[in-house]
Formats: C-alpha cells, sequence, structure tokens
C-alpha cells in the first residue's frame, strides 16, 4: 500500500470538479472581458489572456504541492504561518495601493497578494495546534491561542482588505466543531445583531431596549444576585459596542465603506453612484431568465454595464448567459465541491488532516456564499472573489494550493495505516 502513487489515491471527484470550475471560470472571464475587435485568446494585453497564462502556472504548482511530503506541511505548519505573517505585514512597507488598497507586491507588471496564500497557512497552523493531544477548547488559555491564531492575520489585513480579513472569522465555526463553546457563536450573532442595529437606529434606543430585556429576565430570574452582576456588565458592554460602532461608522470608516452599508440597509438610494455595480448586477442576472442569453451573447456584459464583471462580479456573466439552470449548476459544482470536502475530512486518520480538511471547506464556503450574495445585493460589496471562476493569478493559486494541500493529506491516508 506504501508503494501507491499519489495518483491512484487521489480523489478523482474533487479533481474533476475543480478542472470543469476553472474551464467554466476562464470562459466566462473571457466572455466578459472580450474587446470589440477579435484577438488571440493567448493575447496577454486582455485579462483571458493573461487568466490563460495564470492556469498554466497552475499546473506545475498542482505537481509541487502534490510531490511534497504530507508530513512537511504539519511539521513545518507554523513556520509557514509565520512567513504567511510577514508577508501581510511587509505590505506596510512595500505595499502597492491599487484602487485604495494597499494589499499587493507589484514585480513589474505582475501582482502578488499574500492574504490569498495566508488563507492555506492560517489554517495549517490552526490544524497544527488543535491537533495536540494537550489541547482541550474548554480550558479558556486554549481558547485565547486558537482565537488568536485566527485574528493576528485579520489584525495585518484588515487595514488593507477588510473583505479578506472577513474571511478568517470564518474559521472560529471549525474551533466550535472541535469542542469550542456554543457561547462564542451566540456571542457572535449577539454583536452582528448589535451592530446592524448600532447603524439603523440610535445607540440610546440599544441600550433601552437592552436594559428592559435584561430587567425582564431578572425579575423573572431565581438567582437574583448573580443575574444583577451578569446583567450590568451586559449593559454596559451593549453601551460600549453600540456608541464604538457608531462613532467607528462615522468617523473611521471611508465615506464608500458607508454607502456601502447604507445602500444594502435601504438608508440611502444611488443606483448611478455607490450602488451602480449592484443595480447593473440584478439587472444582468435577471435578464437571463430561465435559461440564459446564451454564450457570448449577454447584451449587459457585451456593453460593459457591469463593472469589475470580470472578477468580483463574475456570477453576473453566468446569470445573465446561462440563465436560472446554468447558475443552479455553477452552485451545485460549489456544494458539491464543499460537501465532498467534508465528507473526506471525516475520513481522515489524522486529527490534523481532518481539521484542516474542515478549515478548507469552510473558506470556500464562505467565498462561495458572500460573494453570490453580493452579487445579488443582499451583503455589502467587499471584494470577496469566487474562488476559481473570478480573474486573478493570487486568488486562484491561493485556492489551488489550499485545496491540494489536502487532496495530499486525502491521498496520503492510505499510508497511515
Amino acid at each position: 500500500m506504501k508503494n501507491q502513487s499519489v495518483s491512484s489515491n487521489i480523489d478523482w471527484m474533487i479533481v474533476s470538479i475543480y478542472i470543469v470550475m476553472v474551464i467554466l471560470g476562464w470562459l466566462n472571464i473571457y466572455s466578459s472581458s472580450l474587446p470589440e475587435v477579435e484577438t488571440s485568446i493567448f493575447d496577454l494585453s486582455q485579462y483571458y489572456g493573461k487568466q490563460l497564462l495564470t492556469i498554466a502556472f497552475t499546473i506545475p504548482l498542482i505537481i509541487i504541492v502534490l510531490s511534497v511530503d504530507s508530513k512537511f506541511y504539519e511539521k513545518f505548519s507554523f513556520v509557514i504561518y509565520i512567513i504567511g505573517l510577514l508577508a501581510i505585514a511587509g505590505l506596510f512597507v512595500f505595499g502597492k495601493e491599487v484602487k485604495g488598497q494597499t494589499n499587493w507586491y507589484s514585480f513589474g507588471s505582475f501582482g502578488l497578494q499574500p492574504s490569498e496564500f495566508a488563507k492555506a497557512a492560517t489554517s495549517l497552523a490552526l490544524a497544527k495546534y488543535l491537533s495536540d493531544v494537550q489541547v482541550n477548547l474548554k480550558n479558556l488559555n486554549h481558547q485565547i491561542i486558537a482565537l488568536g491564531l485566527i485574528f493576528l492575520p485579520i489584525l495585518f489585513i484588515a487595514p488593507h482588505d477588510p473583505g479578506s480579513a472577513l474571511i478568517y472569522t470564518v474559521l472560529i465555526f471549525v474551533l466550535h466543531r472541535e469542542g469550542l463553546p456554543s457561547s462564542y457563536l451566540w456571542m457572535g450573532l449577539f454583536i452582528i445583531i448589535i451592530f446592524v442595529l448600532s447603524l439603523i437606529m440610535n445607540p440610546l434606543y440599544i441600550v433601552l431596549i437592552t436594559f428592559l430585556i435584561l430587567a425582564f429576565i431578572y425579575y423573572r430570574s431565581r438567582i437574583a444576585d448573580r443575574n444583577m452582576i451578569i446583567s450590568i456588565i451586559t449593559l454596559v458592554m451593549v453601551a460600549a459596542f453600540s456608541y464604538s460602532t457608531s462613532y467607528v461608522f462615522d468617523n473611521v470608516l471611508k465615506q464608500h465603506h458607508r454607502d456601502r452599508f447604507n445602500i444594502l440597509l435601504g438608508k440611502k438610494v444611488d443606483d448611478k453612484g455607490i450602488g451602480y455595480n449592484v443595480n447593473q448586477s440584478k439587472i444582468a442576472i435577471g435578464s437571463g431568465g430561465l435559461f440564459g442569453k446564451g454564450y457570448l451573447e449577454g447584451t449587459q456584459t457585451k456593453g460593459g454595464f457591469v463593472p469589475e464583471q470580470h472578477t468580483d462580479y463574475i456570477f453576473t456573466t453566468v446569470g445573465e448567459e446561462w440563465g436560472f439552470v446554468g447558475s443552479l449548476f455553477v452552485i451545485g459544482l460549489y456544494l458539491g465541491l464543499i460537501f465532498r470536502i467534508i465528507y473526506l475530512s471525516e475520513r481522515q486518520k489524522t486529527k490534523f488532516s481532518r481539521i484542516y480538511g474542515y478549515c478548507v471547506a469552510s473558506i470556500l464556503f464562505v467565498h462561495f456564499f458572500v460573494n453570490i450574495a453580493m452579487v445579488l445585493g443582499i451583503f455589502p460589496t467587499i471584494g470577496v472573489p469566487l474562488p476559481f471562476f473570478s480573474y486573478g493569478g493570487s486568488g486562484l493559486w491561493g485556492f489551488t494550493i489550499l485545496l491540494f494541500i489536502f487532496l495530499k493529506m486525502d491521498a496520503n491516508k492510505v499510508n497511515e495505516w
């Protein structure tokens, strides 16, 4: 069994879905960026030409990832994590500003976004720490360390790219899978609710509502002394968070970030300004109908009405040209990939590879969910690409490394008996 090659043990179902996604992604990039004057598909002055070159370089990248012993990823996980953090921190000094965000390294005409690769690095480090037999997520110290591994890259990335930083928070669900108390998830949900309420109403009203709810709970409780202390602490925290959220929103966030939240919450209508992208995106998807207008026949796509359609809004091309049926097929591919990764994760022989698999599934899911919610106008535009579809070398390579490290671990489980 130990002499079997990776190719004989690798999960070809996931590989097949990956290949289909990459091909469909390129076809949609080609459609959304096709110039009026027809050129070669290898034209590097066009987005589809550059993406084709990126896909070509992905092949040797996959070979390298699969050639490395899976034990290497576990043994050097923290080293890879530190390198990832240093690469992100370096943006403060050497980063290039693109569209108001300093999240790229520039090497001539070539750019690299380290946050895309740090997702795999963070997943490896988290899996390594949680797989330690001594770690118990019921222990407060262990909880702090595990959460610290997640929030460290967030602290480095958030100033450059808030959208990418948001992705890392999904790893908290992996911690929950490994024993983190449910109270953390409820606390997170509570914070999100208070955050949203703070944007649509006066913080004073939020504090008053919270006071009335806590007073009712206190009145109904049989453990009055203890609940009095908890109620006071909760009320103070809600007040502090509500007022700080309002202050940060009005004085720290940039205007275009405030506009996007205001449009989403219905406080502002601006179909010709900051809301133009989302409005045109919904028009394009809606015009596709049941079966779409046909490949390369999308009028919104050919007319260039949707900005950034080859990147964050690539799903609008799918919706317009392939219609509802084609969109369901693409969504089915993502769900099939994610559920297959979860299924394989449960079959792993080591805790490290199982946890890493859940990290991969979580990251792919939040990218897929947020991107499609974004183009449908039910989530703020935060610059989250659609894995394997959106244009970009760093994104494609980052997701490929993330996925194929897991495939290497899964292929190697035969040798771990």
